[in-house]
This record gives structure tokens, C-alpha cells and sequence, in this order.
């Protein structure tokens, strides 16, 4: 007997008697479950869809959502239109995250292995097994606790409080994992400003935007934040502002900016320190900007013609950028991905950012807006992330076998290190035990002893302190909208479950039962405020369901204090970049890019994304690896052929995109494919360029420099038609509309 959708629907809510009924229908147990009158919210009215504010937490950042809910299933994502820094926006990831929730690898139950490590065998136990077992692991450690790594993701909010006190209590080591970190950027603004937090850049409200390397529209940062200060930008608001865009490759960023500037890659920061100069010595700076930098511009400028021969930048395109920006403020210089991504990373951020002091757009509308910390204290309003070179001396541990467990939390390090540092194995072949807590089977994962399956997002209590901020004091609140799909339970309330079981000093300043005891808790604390977005209410509760309500708080009035003069007394190291691998043996730059829709691979098993388009090649569900045409035919090489693109460290295959906006001598690739076990929508689809990146790091920071690897290419014989929404159709140059003009190699630029 086949049901439809519609009379599931209609029996279901007629309770026992539909229960009869599709058990004769052999109706999967699950569908009772999250179908059940009894088990749905208990605000939920038969028949009618509800929509609640919360959290999606894609790839790109944390997003404020409504989330459509009916007959206790979440149906569908909108942005919440009351929430500061989306204002309605959503991006295709946060809708993804509906698939994340149904995920037919999701896994169910936790897992003990009972095979080789990292041969996936593994049997299902019960919770309280689990539990008993993780904490008579960390006792038999607890009395070293320094040979016990807690490894997680950026955390903010309640949660990272949690994580970071339970680690603190017992004296762990933590360490928070991206694969594509803002150490360079984060160290630029701690040193100059004595800035913990990132800055928002007030794009909106700009008249000119100066960004070197920031793909901000793609993937960069806070990209749902920024697109939709774009659309500002370019709208009647405050009239139409001017875009340009300096990096390598040819973005997201770059394709609609008015004017894209290719320099070589890693002389961004000699670029941005030259515009400085010229700023300087025609006076069209800040007074008091000037008088503050003119000892560091002095020193570290270098003479045009030099300038001209390291950046492959004209002098007199430096010299029109750099009056356009002094001349048309408010304007806003921003700096990361590739800029930030090289050896003197920390430099071209310093020279970069040096630019809004310069002109004196710092704290000011239309450019750097500094913001304040949590209105809770202890609150944890910071992301910041370990630089690669943490993980290199933690892999270096492994081998020494100086670690006893690893703990570790919605990171995939196995699969997001570069290939050199063979983090995985290190791990593999030298940790006595790991336990992961993961939704999915990721490389990471695969490796560990016991296996604890987390909550979905929609399915747990949580917060957010938004970074970037608004610029004022804000929070938003997580809640769940639907029953657990699944038996799992989330990180924050495991640990606390641990407090019990381990006793001693976890109990210091982790007072709560659980992740929803510690949010009210310090909602109470709002409440006592009595200020911002939701204020008056005379008892806690009514203000409670308040905030839910909206999805967050927020006090308008409740700004950053005044920034402080820059202090550029630190060393911002070395000015030019070196790269890894001869220039003879290795003639091409790689440039690496975090996927559109993936962005590091960490969404590569939601096939929504796999098939949302890539911006710039329309390709799909593949790893390609784009080529100017030139070198296309200097290497007999044409779209579709499949070749090894390699470095020192090793090789991967790619198919062939001839891109005319592609700078001869550079190739580019996307992050996030080339998983070898994270479910059937991620495993086998084509290749991670991380495997032949070198672990370098910038010299001062020890950031990774993702961007500071050469490669060269070599045919395979093989061909495969890419997977593209373009079809059949080659990318071209239009007829007398050059995109790019090849340099002579003294002194060329890209128009």
C-alpha cells in the first residue's frame, strides 16, 4: 500500500488510530516520531505553519533566520527581517542547512569502533555507554592533563564560554580550527587599535572601496553582511559608490567592481604602502593620519620604478588610485584572502590597513567601525582561530607521542591541513584515543574511537555575538524549531553532563545543567539591563519570549568607544613574499579559492551546494583548475582535459577552464572538493587542492600562507566535458573588450 504525503499527514494526526494504520504500511519508525502530535513544540497548532527565529550556522558565517515550521517539520529559511545585520537577507547556505537536518548519512546513534582505525567500522551504542566511556577515557589522562587536545571550531556566545572554561578548569589544550583563518588581519587590529574583535567596514556609507584580495562578496569574512551592504552601495542611498578590486585572480569581488587591478601575487602590501606615499607627499591625507605614519610610509616605501617591477602595477594607475581614495571620502580600504594568505601576510595587511588612518576613515561613517565586546561579560565575543603553526607543533606532538586523547568538534583538521603537515596520520598511527563530535562521517571523524553524534542546528539552544557586528552592542539567540531528527545531543550540554562524572575543577564558573539554562541565564542579565531592542517587560519570562520572538537584542546606543591613535611600532615583517617551489620546476602561482557555496569543503555533503553554481564558471559537483589562454595553448591544453596540477608536495587532477581572465602565469583552484569519506553527496567528487599546498606560514603570525604555493601542470590524456551551466559554451574574450592586457613583464596592469 503506498501513502501519499497528504494522507501521512492526515493520519498522523488522528494519533493511535493512524498509528495502527501505518504500521500495517510499514511506514519507517522515524516518520511517527517526528510526525506525532506528542512529539511536536508544544506552541504548535495542528494544521498551520509556524515561523520561528533562530540560528543557521552555514560555511559563511552565522545567520539570523526564520525558519518555516509545519507539522513539526521545518519546511523552509528566510532571513529575519528585525536582525541588524542581515535585515532579511539570507544566503543559499543557511537554506541548506534544511538538508543538513534530513541528511540520509546523518549519523543516528554514537559509535564505538571495533575495526582498524579509519577502516569505518564501527558499532552503534547507547548514550549512557558513550558517556561512561569518554569520561573513563579523560580520567585515565586527567592526571597529564597537557596530553589532552580539545579541538573545535571558531566558537562565540554561550557556547564558546563553555568550551573555553571546561578546557580552562581542567587545564586542556585548545585549539579552534579554520582552514582559511583572519590571523593577519585579526593581528593587524590587535596591534594597531589594541583590538580584539574584527571590524565591520562600513561599505554602505562609502563613497570608494579599496579592497586588496578580499573576495567579500564571494566568501570573505561576513559575506551575507557584506552583499547586502553592497546593494547599498550601488543603490540611491547615498549615491553610487566605486568599487576596485587589487588582487590576483579574477573573483566574484573582482567581476563586479568598476575597475579590477591585477598585481602579482603577495605585493599587495608594497602596492598599498606605495599609495600611501603618493598620498603622503601631495597632502591629501588626514593632518593628523599623516603626521602619525609619515616615519613607517617613509621607511617602507620603495621608488616607483621598483613599485612598477614587483606589482606588475603601472605608476600611474598607483598614483590614480591612490588620489581617487583620498579624494573621494568617506572610503574604506579592506584587506584578506590572498593578500592576507602569503609569508609576509601580516605585512600587506599592515600597509592595507595603514590607508584608513591615513585619509582618517577610521571610526568614522563609511569606513572602519570598531566594535564593542558582549554586553555580558565572560561572554566570548572573539573567534579567533590557532595559526597553522599551532597545528604543525600539535601534529609534531602526535608523532612524539606526547598526546593521549584528542576531543574534537566540528572540524575536519584531517582533511583541511595541507597535505605536507599529514596531520591525519599523524593522528592516526600516534593518538591512543579520539573522540569526535560529529553529524556526518568526515576524514576526521573516520579516525576516531567513539563517535558522538551533535545536534543540528535547528534542533538545539544556543547564541551569537555577531563578528563582524553592527557596531554597537548585539546578540542573537538560537532556539529549537523542531523535535531531534536523530539521538543526538548537543557538544555544550555533553561537556556539562561531564561535570558530574569528572568532578573536581570542571565545576568552576559552569554552574548550569545544560547550553538552555546558561542562554536564560544570561538573558537574565539583559533583562536586568532594561535597555536596547526589547526593554520595560516587568518579569523575566515575558522578556524572554520577547527576544525569541525578534531572534536576538540589540542597543543601538551602545557603541565601541573611540578608536585610539594606530601604533605601528611592531615589526610587520618581511615586505616581499616567497613561495614555495622554483620558479624553472614550478612556473605557475597557485591561487587557491574557498568555494562560493562550500567555501572550505565543510558543506560539501549538502548537494544543494554542490549544485549551486560557482559565479565565475557556472561549474558544478567538480574540482577544475582555470588557465589563461595563452598558456592553454603553450601547453596544448584545452577545456574539458584532465590534468595533474603539481607541486612539491604532491599532485591532484583537475579538469581544464581556459579563462581570458585568468593572468598568464597563475592557475586557480576551489577548495571543498576531494573528500574521501564525509557521505555520498561529498565522497569521490573531485579533488582537495590542499593536498599540494606546502605549509608555509606567514613569518610572523605563523598564519597559513595558502596562497605561497607553485605548481605546474602536465596532461594526463584523459578528457571529461566539465560540469558547467554555461554547457558547452567557452569562456572568451568579447570582441574589442579586452579583460586583460599581458604584461611586457616591466610595468604591465590589468585593466
Amino acid at each position: 500500500m503506498a501513502l501519499t504525503r497528504r494522507q501521512l499527514l492526515k493520519y498522523s494526526g488522528l494519533g493511535l488510530l493512524g498509528a495502527v494504520v501505518f504500521a500495517g504500511c510499514r511506514i519507517p519508525d522515524r516518520e511517527f516520531i517526528a510526525e506525532s502530535p506528542v512529539m511536536i513544540p508544544e506552541d504548535l497548532v495542528y494544521g498551520d505553519d509556524h515561523y520561528f527565529a533562530t540560528l543557521a550556522r552555514p560555511n559563511t558565517g552565522v545567520e539570523s533566520v526564520l525558519v518555516r515550521v509545519m507539522q513539526g517539520r521545518a519546511k523552509k529559511i528566510e532571513g529575519n527581517p528585525d536582525y541588524p545585520m542581515s535585515r532579511g537577507k539570507h544566503s543559499a547556505q543557511a537554506e541548506a542547512v534544511l538538508q543538513e537536518l534530513y541528511h540520509p548519512d546523518r549519523i543516528a546513534t554514537p559509535l564505538r569502533r571495533v575495526g582498524d582505525r579509519g577502516a569505518g567500522e564501527f558499532e552503534s551504542i547507547s548514550w549512557d555507554e558513550a558517556l561512561d566511556e569518554l569520561a573513563a577515557r579523560l580520567n585515565d589522562h586527567l592526571v597529564n592533563p597537557d596530553t589532552i587536545a580539545l579541538i573545535t571550531g571558531p566558537l562565540r556566545g554561550t557556547l564558546g564560554t563553555v568550551v573555553s572554561q571546561f578546557a580552562d578548569n581542567y587545564q586542556l589544550r585548545r585549539y579552534a580550527f579554520e582552514a582559511v583563518d583572519q590571523t593577519a588581519v585579526r593581528t593587524v587590529f590587535n596591534r594597531m587599535y589594541g583590538q580584539d574583535r574584527l571590524p565591520t567596514f562600513d561599505v554602505q556609507n562609502a563613497h570608494y572601496v579599496l579592497s586588496f584580495g578580499a573576495d567579500f562578496l564571494s566568501h570573505w569574512h561576513a559575506p551575507l553582511h557584506y552583499n547586502w551592504h553592497y546593494g547599498e552601495f550601488r543603490g540611491e542611498t547615498g549615491g553610487r559608490g566605486k568599487l576596485v578590486q587589487i588582487e590576483p585572480r579574477f573573483s566574484l569581488t573582482a567581476a563586479n567592481a568598476d575597475r579590477w587591478v591585477y598585481a602579482n601575487p603577495g605585493t599587495e602590501g608594497v602596492l598599498a604602502m606605495a599609495m600611501a606615499k603618493v598620498i603622503l607627499d601631495s597632502r591629501e591625507g588626514n593632518p593628523d593620519g599623516m603626521a602619525a605614519l609619515r616615519e613607517t610610509i617613509e621607511f617602507n616605501a620603495l621608488p616607483m620604478e621598483t613599485v612598477e617591477e614587483i606589482t606588475g602595477v603601472k605608476a600611474g594607475v598607483i598614483e590614480t588610485l591612490a588620489h581617487d581614495f583620498a579624494a573621494n571620502q568617506p572610503g574604506v580600504a579592506i584587506g584578506g584572502g590572498l593578500a592576507a594568505a602569503q609569508t609576509n601576510g601580516l605585512f600587506n595587511m599592515t600597509a592595507v590597513y595603514m590607508l584608513n588612518a591615513l585619509v582618517g576613515s577610521v571610526g568614522k561613517k563609511g569606513g572602519v567601525i570598531f566594535n564593542p565586546p558582549a554586553p555580558i561579560p565572560n561572554v566570548v565575543s572573539s573567534a579567533a582561530t590557532n595559526p597553522l603553526m599551532d597545528f604543525q607543533r600539535l601534529a609534531d606532538d602526535f608523532r612524539g607521542n606526547r598526546i593521549n586523547a584528542v576531543l574534537v568538534r566540528g572540524v575536519d583538521p584531517a582533511y583541511g591541513t595541507p597535505g605536507s603537515m599529514q596531520f591525519g596520520r599523524a593522528m592516526r598511527e600516534n593518538v591512543p584515543f579520539i573522540a569526535s563530535f560529529s553529524n556526518f562521517m568526515d576524514e576526521t571523524t573516520l579516525l576516531a574511537d567513539l563517535v558522538l553524534p551533535d545536534m543540528a542546528t535547528l534542533e538545539a539552544w544556543g547564541d551569537d555575538v555577531p563578528e563582524p557586528g553592527p557596531g554597537y552592542e548585539a546578540g542573537a539567540l538560537q532556539q529549537p524549531v523542531v523535535m531531534p531528527f536523530v539521538e543526538g545531543r548537543a557538544f555544550g550540554d555533553v561537556l556539562l553532563a561531564l561535570v558530574d562524572d569528572l568532578g573536581g575543577r570542571t565545576t568552576i564558573k559552569l554552574p548550569w545543567a545544560n547550553i538552555q539554562e546558561a542562554v536564560r541565564a544570561e538573558a537574565q542579565e539583559l533583562w536586568i539591563k532594561n535597555r536596547g531592542s526589547v526593554q520595560q517587560f516587568s518579569n523575566f519570562e515575558e522578556f524572554w519570549v520577547a527576544i525569541l520572538q525578534r531572534g536576538g537584542w540589540w542597543d543601538t546606543n551602545a557603541t565601541a568607544p573611540a578608536p585610539q591613535a594606530p601604533d605601528l611600532s611592531a615589526d610587520p615583517g618581511k615586505a616581499l613574499p616567497a613561495f614555495s617551489g622554483g620558479a624553472s620546476t614550478y612556473p605557475f602561482h597557485l591561487l587557491p579559492f574557498p568555494s562560493h557555496s562550500m567555501g572550505d569543503g565543510s558543506d560539501a555533503h549538502l548537494p544543494w551546494l554542490q549544485a549551486t553554481p560557482d559565479p565565475i564558471t557556472t561549474a558544478v559537483w567538480s574540482t577544475w583548475v582555470e588557465v589563461n589562454p595563452r598558456d592553454a595553448d603553450a601547453l596544448d591544453i584545452r577545456e574539458g582535459d584532465v590534468v595533474t596540477v603539481e607541486s612539491a608536495q604532491g599532485a591532484i587532477e583537475a579538469q581544464v577552464y581556459v579563462n581570458p581572465a585568468t593572468a598568464p602565469g597563475t592557475v586557480s583552484v576551489p577548495m571543498g572538493q576531494g573528500h574521501s569519506s564525509f557521505g555520498r553527496y561529498a565522497e569521490g567528487v573531485g579533488s582537495n587542492v590542499m593536498e599540494v599546498l606546502d605549509a608555509v606560514s606567514d613569518e610572523t603570525t605563523g598564519a597559513f600562507a595558502w596562497g605561497a604555493t607553485r605548481v605546474r601542470i602536465e596532461k594526463t590524456g584523459r578528457r571529461e566535458r566539465v560540469r558547467k551551466f554555461e554547457g558547452m559554451v567557452v569562456a572568451q574574450t568579447l570582441p574589442h573588450r579586452t579583460v586583460y592586457e599581458i604584461s611586457t613583464g616591466n610595468g604591465g596592469g590589468a585593466h
